[in-house]
């Protein structure tokens, strides 16, 4: 499937901004209909596309090789936040077929293929050394390199914020899907310092089915 994030300067600047005010609306009713979007990571998203669209416009007609560069770094920096951040939260409900439609987004199409529900579980190694991000890494408990195994469409990783260790996983009510690590998720100030717990399983293919819990791993939020 080719890139759903265009490569050309107009038609990423189109992409981006449209898909930006698009979440901007869903998250500004009274009340909202996605409640399910921090406020800072929606503030990050508007902060990379303030910033594109200054670098972008001084790109636009006559311009010097510095904003050329300014705008390279740019669209650069715009990507990596907007492709965590579709994972992260525009990839499931409350966000609809329809929703990733009309901002661009490709939905999973079902397969008839078998589906091989893996063996083995994940581990997670969890980055703290960004503020307000809790940025997960994982890999195969069969393989020392990072990244999921072979035929495993991606990785769920469950989470809570908690007071205590979980007995369980399922005391780990949210849940972040990533196919291309690592996962970064996002906070508000007021939680820094409070504990996270998260705990991992593959998915295959795109039917859902679910490989074993990883162990649940516990971080501190930065």
């Amino acid at each position: 499937m080719a890139d759903y994030i265009p490569g050309k300067d107009a038609d990423f600047d189109t992409w981006f901004s449209f898909m930006y005010q698009y979440v901007s609306q869903k998250c500004a009713g009274q009340p909202p209909e996605w409640t399910h979007i921090p406020q800072a990571a929606l503030m990050d998203v508007a902060e990379i596309h303030t910033a594109w669209k200054a670098a972008y416009g001084a790109a636009v007609g006559p311009h010097t090789p510095v904003e050329t560069e300014a705008k390279n770094e740019a669209k650069k920096a715009a990507e990596g936040v907007a492709r965590p951040f579709v994972n992260q939260y525009l990839r499931f409900p409350p966000v609809t077929n329809e929703d990733r439609t009309a901002m661009g987004i490709p939905n999973h199409k079902s397969t008839h293929s078998p589906v091989v529900v893996p063996e083995t579980s994940p581990r997670l190694t969890i980055d703290t050394g960004t503020r307000r991000r809790i940025i997960v890494y994982y890999r195969d408990e069969a393989s020392p390199h990072r990244g999921k195994p072979k035929g495993v469409h991606g990785i769920e990783v469950r989470w809570a914020i908690l007071d205590h260790y979980p007995a369980s996983g399922k005391e780990l009510i949210y849940s972040s899907f990533d196919t291309n690590p690592p996962l970064t998720l996002v906070f508000d100030e007021e939680d820094r310092g409070k504990h996270i717990y998260l705990m991992g399983l593959w998915e295959i293919g795109r039917e859902g089915e679910k490989g074993p819990p990883g162990a649940i791993e516990e971080a501190v939020i930065p």
